[in-house]
Order: structure tokens, then sequence, then C-alpha cells
């Protein structure tokens, strides 16, 4: 994943910065560079490839300055070149940015048509110009800043430098997260206090829709309305930064928010640039060869290929087999030459599937990898390896992994339809279209966890919960129930809504919660009916759905969630989120150890 540092310092940045980069190795990349700001100039240094490329560069033609920004870059918009490498500059502005800028397209008309040549396929070089169009209007820095942020819609971290003023620096933050380091006459910008900890232990995360103006003696700090305000500085101890939470209480929380960020990545790297086709390694998987194919999983994953199962059967028209990983070899299944099978973990370690990987390869046509770590075993050992992009993921129960493992799974299964000629350019550019919603849907969905966690309430004073949901809900319903388990110890069960009357409604009373998750769908009206069958014996409804949903719902929901409008596509990973924090909130108001549940593992090593 990108990273981002910033300096204005009283030493020569470059090096610094660079160290800074090296600490944010783990996120992943494929191109570098830092831009320096010196004599009333800006000179930058970018290479693709390992940070080893920019360090030879710098060392070859070293960049003079103390104020300076760096950044690790994984390609979203453009290849991994020298020319889509950030920083992105002009002779008066240099910017560096995570994220997507989802009205890029847009705004480089306009800016095209008042004359000004872009010369990346980033939607990064967007700011750069829009900040070159405020200053040509005779805005100072800041305010030039401040009339760019307000254009730019989608999810970002930005850090940027200005020509003119070599003691000053503008970061914000939407939907990507950004920290400012305090020092002594020196300020930083990092990704994450990883990247800060040795120049300095007291941190300042910026809050939500936050602009920060630095200078050397420090930072005031905007909201999203323009406000001055206050954000707390907090002394991070080194020894405790490779594990640091920000401004959350659990890394379950901080990995739930971050969602918006990271699904941004898989996007990027799985959908082309015009957002109308995919691309790579989930373009490249022989569908159109395969009668059948196979997915292979444990535990949140398994609900994963529960959902996928869904997409590849109406989207490609393929039979779908799924399977737990640690039943697959051993009822040794008929397997041919004619089978794609398809392995996901997130750890990539997983010892059931990585034994159902070996079982299964010489057996079929090929068996590609879905995984968090493009070096772990399972991606290693795979014919193709397809990585997920969501960072490391600290909490045990599983959160953004799971949302890329589902977008992952939808890349796939869209490419499959078109391979299979099931789909057409333009039922491919509609499904795509669906799933580049999903940052902004995501950021949208994250500002009702105070209402979730109100649902939560109810919940967390339960004995057992169910969890109702049709179609590609079901799987949700799954996992919404498995998430609940996991971390509060609360008996949670996920059921398809039609199997109620057939066994479950047995455990229906007023002290058992039923949380419903429906979108206004094709299959809601008969949700509806489940509902009222569970109303009408004394159960408490808490139900997830959209606007559209709680009016055609009609009274009688204990808690109605109303979740932004999406396309029905996309709503299996949408919703995941109000599951999460439904499972979250109860945990934390129980005094539950979340991130580390009784007898859990991150990643399952032994069978």
């Amino acid at each position: 994943m990108c990273g981002i540092v910033g300096m204005l310092g009283r030493r020569e940045a470059a090096p610094i910065l660079l160290d800074a980069l090296r600490r944010l190795e783990y996120r992943g990349y494929d191109s570098a560079g830092v831009a320096t700001v010196h004599d009333g100039r800006i000179e930058r240094r970018r290479a693709t490839g390992k940070l080893s490329a920019l360090a030879e560069l710098l060392e070859r033609a070293p960049l003079p300055g103390a104020t300076g920004i760096g950044h690790t870059r994984w390609a979203t918009h453009g290849a991994a070149t020298e020319a889509n490498a950030h920083p992105h500059a002009t002779e008066r502005v240099a910017v560096v940015h995570n994220g997507i800028i989802e009205n890029f397209r847009a705004l480089r008309a306009r800016l095209e048509a008042e004359g000004r040549r872009f010369e990346s396929q980033t939607d990064t070089e967007t700011i750069v110009h829009l900040l070159e169009s405020a200053l040509d209007a005779g805005m100072a820095p800041e305010k030039a800043a401040a009339h760019a942020l307000r254009q730019l819609e989608g999810a970002f971290a930005l850090c940027i430098l200005f020509a003119q003023d070599p003691d000053l620096m503008v970061a914000a933050r939407r939907g990507s997260p950004l920290a400012l380091g305090h020092g002594e006459g020196e300020m930083f910008v990092g990704s994450d206090a990883l990247a800060l900890a040795p120049l300095t232990d007291r941190i300042t995360y910026l809050d939500e829709g936050d602009m920060a103006v630095l200078r050397r003696e420090g930072a005031q700090i905007f909201d999203a309305s323009g406000a001055p305000v206050e954000r707390p500085m907090r002394v991070v101890a080194a020894s405790s930064v490779l594990a640091e939470k920000g401004e959350h209480k659990h890394f379950m929380a901080k990995e739930i928010f971050e969602q918006p960020t990271v699904s941004a990545y898989a996007l990027g790297h799985y959908l082309n640039a015009e957002r109308t086709a995919v691309r790579g390694e989930a373009a490249d998987i022989p569908f159109d060869e395969a009668d059948r194919a196979v997915l292979v999983a444990c535990g949140t994953a398994h609900y994963a290929c529960h959902v996928a199962k869904y997409w590849f059967e109406r989207l490609a028209r393929l039979p779908v087999e799924i399977d737990v990983a640690s039943e697959f070899r051993y009822r040794e299944p008929p397997l041919s030459r004619r089978d794609v099978a398809v392995f996901v973990s997130q750890s990539g370690e997983t010892a059931d599937t990585l034994a159902a990987l070996r079982h299964a390869r010489p057996q079929v046509r090929m068996a590609a990898a879905v995984v968090n770590v493009p070096e772990s075993s399972i991606a290693r050992e795979a014919d193709l390896a397809m990585p997920i992009l969501a960072g490391p993921e600290i909490g045990v129960a599983s959160t953004k992994a799971f949302t890329n493992q589902l977008i992952t799974l939808a890349a796939m299964a869209i490419a499959a339809g078109r391979r299979r000629g099931a789909l057409d350019a333009e039922a491919e550019a509609r499904l795509v279209g669906a799933l580049s919603e999903l940052p902004r849907l995501m950021a949208e969905a994250l500002r009702r966890a105070p209402e979730i966690e109100a649902a939560a309430a109810r919940i967390a004073q339960a004995r057992d919960v169910l969890y109702l949901g049709r179609g590609p809900m079901y799987p949700l319903a799954l996992e919404g129930a498995l998430k609940l388990k996991e971390i509060s110890y609360i008996h949670a069960e996920g059921y398809a809504s039609g199997e109620l009357k057939h066994g479950p409604i047995a455990l229906v009373d007023p002290q058992t919660p039923t949380v419903v998750m429906a979108p206004r769908d094709a299959l809601f009206d008969k949700t509806v009916s489940n509902m009222q069958e569970v109303m009408a014996r004394g159960g408490r409804i808490v139900l997830i759905t959209d606007a559209a949903g709680a009016e055609a719902a009609g009274e009688g929901a204990e808690r109605v969630i109303r979740m932004p409008d999406c396309d029905p596509f996309v709503a299996p990973i949408l919703y995941a989120l109000p599951a999460q924090l439904l499972a979250y909130h109860a945990a934390a108001l129980l005094g539950k150890d979340v991130d580390q549940p009784r007898n859990l593992a991150k990643s399952v090593t032994v069978e």
C-alpha cells in the first residue's frame, strides 16, 4: 500500500525521508520518490521498483533541502512507471497522495480545457494542477490547498509543498489515515507512527476531513468545515509503534475504518483506469476452459467463497463448488483438468488451505490463490497468486481482509463472465462501475457507527442471536454471526431467511434478537415476510437495509440501520461493515479482548 512521509526540518531531508519510507515497505509498493524545496525551487527524484533504486539515484544525484516529502506507490491509476511515480510536481507545487480521487476525470478534462498539460496517467496529478490554478488566481498557498480539497471526491491522504515557502507544508485526510509528528523545531507527517518512530514520539492523528497547515514551530488544524480545531497530541513509545492503533481503542476498529482506503487499492489493482473493465491477474484465469470452479477456504474466507458462488454462477454461468479446507482432501473429491481451483487465505499460511492446494494442484487446470501476503506459502505454491492488498491486519477477527477478498473474487467473477461470453462489454462496465463506488459507499456507511453502536447495546445483553439473509446476503448472515461469536462469545447463528420456518424459528423469543440483512432487492419482500414471522412470535428485529427497504418494511423493527443505496451486486461487500461494527461494539461494551479473543489465532498454521 502507498506510504507518505513529510518533513519540515533543520537537517537535510532526503536521507531521513528515505529511511522513513523503508519503515513503510511492509505496505507494498512498486515505485518511490522524494521531493524537496531548496533555494525557492522544487527538486525531485523518482524510481520504479524497490527503494534500493531510489537510494542509488539519490546517491548519484543528491537532493538538497531541509523541507521534503516522500512516497512509496502501489500503482492504481497508471502503470508502475517513473512518470506515474510520486511526488507529482510543477515548478511551484509538489504533492504525494494515498487513496483514489473518484472525480479526477471530470477535473482533468476541465483543467486540460484551461490549457494545462498532464505528464502522467494518475489521478494525483489532477491535484497538482488544481493547486496551480488556484495560485494563478492569486490565492495564498494555504487558501489554494483548501480550495483544491473542496473539489475532490474520494478517499485520500495528501501532503503538499510550495516552492515559494520552505517553512510550509499542508497535510489533509479524508478516508486515509495521516499522522503529524512534533519535533524540536521540526514537524513531520507520516501515513502512520511507524514511519516517524525514530524522529519523534509525539504524534497527532488527523481526524476525518482535517487539513493541517504545518510550520516548523507547530501545526494549525482545520476540520472539514474549515473551522480551526485542536487534536490531541499523544506520546507513542517507540516499542509500541509497530503495533500502533492510531486514534482507535482496538486494532479491529482501526482496520474496520481502513476499509474505504484499502478497498481502493484492490480496486485500483484489478480495474482499469477508465473503470470499465477488469485487468491484471483476475483476467488471466482460463475460466473459459473450465467446466467448474472449486473454491476452498477456512472461516471468514470460506464465507467470502459462499458469496462468490452467487457471483460466478449468475454472472459467468459457471458451476461452483465451495468447500471447507479442513474437509476438502479427506473426502477425496473428484477433480479434473477442466476445473479451476481457487484457494483463499488472508495469511497465505493457513495449514488446511495449503494442504488442500497441494492436494488439488496436480489434478486441476489451474490453482489460483487469493492472499494478503504475496510472499506466503500458498502464494508461492499456486499457479497464480492474486493479492488482496488489505495491508497488515493485526486483529484476529478478519475485517478489511474479508472485504478485499470479496472485491478480488468479484473481479474474478466479472472476468469469468467476459471470458465465457456470459457478459458483454456494457455489462462488464456496469458491474465494474458499481465496484468503483465502494470506497465512497464504505466511508458513508461508517458514518452510521453511532447508531450501530446503539443497536449493539441490545445485542450485548443477549445470550443468543439469530442472523438472517437471502441470496448473497445469506453468507453475510453467516459471517455476521461468526464475528459476534469470535469476539463477544455470544452464541449466534446465521441462516438463510427462507429456512427460518424449517427449524430455527423455534429459537425465537423476546430475549433473542434477530439481525436481518436485507437491502431492497428482488428478494426483499420475501425477507420482510420472514421478519413478520419473527415479530409475530415476540422476536426483536435489528434491520440493516437501505432507505427504500426501511420504508417498505413498515413498522415493527426495534432498530433500523439505514445503509447507503448501492447496486445489489456490491451489497454483500458493503453490508459486511455494519456486521463487523455490531460485533465490535457488542464485544467492547462487554469488556472483551477484542483484538485477541480467547482460543483464537490470527493465522492457523496447524491442522
